[in-house]
């Protein structure tokens, strides 16, 4: 039996909480009028940092705008302040606004890159604003910025220097910070833990990955106005400076060195980073190196950042919380109602790679209530067909039709929310996930407008979609897994988990991709039942296997696919007979009727 080795998270609640007092204890009571105001550069940066985290922490993608984001709200409120003389009151908002226009603005094209791809285009968007606010020298001041920008006063109160000033950011800070941990936690933090984990398995869940992203990048440019308003109206003067390239490396640097995911990760982050060249100082010519060396050893020890060497210094992963397991919750019943004519229906597809025909003119239906088998060598197209249906990828040419609707031109979480379905290969779980929740993401990704709901209710339905997927869980036999991190689970009991995660979103059609492979024959033997089981409560199945002894008896009808094309189709006994399909893939020896 597999058991989970962790200590309560109240031991890292505690440390933080004890960090906090320290930290408020030194600034109010030891630090001095210098002191405080390196603690309020600080505050600027850990809300810097957690706008960061999260389109590159949450949403897992590298974006090197968040530098220009808050050059533009200093630049919005400075501006504003010192040439306009408008109070505080009404530039600060304007800060925060302003780039979440922008972002708006620059979204649609630059988020569609990943990787490198979307480093380097929102590195563009930084350099063109860096460029436009040196030469725009009538509004902006050019090189030389401008002085004169006004402290922070509001509502008769003036929060100048020293003590007042910090507070006030730290305030800030606060908020936003609780903020972000409300709208990270429960159901949209485990639906951000899916869809960096495997974006591909999201969408098909029925996630709008897209929307997600983009909601992530919007908070990022929010949270860097709102600190490049604090930032300008602390220091009292605006200048090219604040749209500068290292403004971002050191944003992406405390990020890395905080913790990409946690909040307090972003606090400790801005805090220990700027304080360090303070602390190097003495060190004179050498403090330059001794920086960079001291920044290397803790990405060396802490990859996972300074919360994540704190958790594996007290054995966390994942909270041991097998006393709240919660009482499963009946699923909604299904819609099976009868449909007229095929539930798929493919007409003429095509889909190369390069000079390689994957699929060609590739025809065929799929009845509802079906079992069909797709068989054939390697690189027959097989998978390819699957994530051609599934929306994964788009065909050259042809149609895909689900239950009568051209779905040819959706995208794969519309697909998953007309009833499409399916497993992998490979199937990919996080560490971050327990194998309940794992499953309670596929229930709230079901729901069509879950994503949406859980940006607005932060961690509120979890509970429902817990005990959801606890019955799922039991159908599977997997409930005394519930608690574990879903990637420790072994080779077979993850096939498991993929097939009951597929079961959970509720589909009428389900593809399986290879479910037994690697599995003993015991696990194939109790795969074969639980597929009766789905195909008997209505579920329609297209299994692509090798193992044909696995899939002989379940199938009721089988396709057989060579070079990209059918080569034939029919009841299991014809296709096993198909002297065709015996040269192309089958061979000569006996198999199970």
């Amino acid at each position: 039996m597999l058991t989970a080795l962790v200590w309560p998270r109240r031991g890292l609640n505690t440390l933080l909480t004890l960090g906090v007092i320290a930290l408020a204890f030194y600034a109010v009571g030891l630090a001095n009028i210098y002191d405080q105001r390196v603690l309020t550069v600080a505050g600027i940066y850990a809300l810097l940092v957690i706008g960061y985290q999260f389109i590159f922490g949450h949403a897992g993608a590298l974006s090197l705008a968040q530098g220009a984001f808050f050059g533009i709200g200093a630049y919005v409120s400075g501006i504003l302040g010192a040439t306009y003389g408008l109070p505080f009151a009404v530039t600060f908002p304007l800060a925060a606004v302003v780039p979440v226009l922008l972002a708006a603005l620059i979204a649609g094209p630059v988020l569609r890159l990943e990787t490198h791809y979307l480093a380097l285009a929102t590195l563009g968007v930084a350099q063109v604003v860096l460029l436009v606010a040196v030469n725009w020298s009538d509004v902006t001041g050019g090189a030389n910025g401008l002085p004169g920008v006004p402290g922070i006063e509001l509502f008769g109160m003036r929060f100048g220097r020293g003590l007042s000033g910090m507070v006030f950011v730290w305030g800030i800070v606060g908020i936003g910070a609780l903020l972000a941990w409300q709208l990270t936690r429960g159901h949209l933090g485990a639906v951000f833990v899916q869809t960096r984990t495997d974006e591909v398995a999201a969408r098909c869940l029925g996630i709008d990955t897209a929307l997600l992203r983009f909601a992530a990048f919007l908070l990022s440019a929010l949270y860097a106005g709102v600190a490049g308003g604090l930032y300008v109206h602390t220091i009292g003067v605006i200048s090219p400076e604040a749209l500068g390239f290292p403004v971002m490396v050191a944003c992406l640097t405390m990020a890395v060195v905080g913790g990409r995911t946690s909040v307090a990760g972003a606090i400790l982050g801005a805090v220990v980073l700027v304080h360090l060249p303070e602390w190097l100082r003495g060190l004179e010519q050498a403090y330059l190196i001794a920086y960079g060396a001291a920044l290397l050893v803790m990405i060396v020890v802490a990859p996972d950042g300074l919360i994540g060497a704190v958790r594996r210094l007290l054995r966390i992963t994942l909270p041991d919380r097998r006393d709240e397991t919660p009482a499963s919750r009946p699923l909604p019943p299904l819609d099976r109602t009868p449909v007229q004519g095929p539930l798929l229906q493919v007409d003429g597809l095509h889909k190369a790679f390069g000079g390689v025909q994957a699929i060609a003119d590739v025809s065929c239906s799929v009845i509802q209530g079906e079992v069909v088998g797709l068989i054939g060598p390697n690189g027959s197209g097989k998978t390819t067909f699957i994530n051609l249906a599934t929306g994964v990828e788009a065909p050259d040419s042809g149609q895909v039709a689900v239950t009568g609707t051209d779905v040819t031109r959706l995208r794969p979480f519309q697909r998953a929310r007309l009833g499409v379905g399916r497993t992998y290969q490979a199937p990919s779980f996080s560490s971050e996930l327990s194998v309940i929740d794992t499953i309670a993401v596929a229930r709230i990704a079901s729901a069509e407008a879950g994503v949406r709901d859980a940006a607005v209710l932060g961690g509120a339905p979890m509970a429902r979609a817990r005990q959801e997927a606890m019955a799922v869980l039991q159908r599977f036999g997997l409930e005394e897994y519930a608690w574990l991190p879903a990637d420790a689970l072994p080779h077979g009991l993850r096939r498991r988990l993929d097939l009951a995660r597929a079961s959970a979103t509720g589909p009428t059609l389900l593809f399986l991709d290879e479910p037994a492979a690697g599995l003993t024959p015991g696990e194939q033997g109790a795969l074969q039942r639980r597929v009766r089981a789905l195909s008997a409560a209505g579920t329609t199945l297209v299994i692509v296997e090798h193992n044909m002894p696995f899939l002989m008896p379940l199938a009721d009808r089988l396709i057989c696919f060579d070079a990209g094309r059918i080569i034939a189709s029919g009841p299991p006994a014809d296709v096993r007979n198909d002297p065709r399909v015996v040269e192309a893939y089958l061979g000569t020896a006996e198999l199970p009727v």
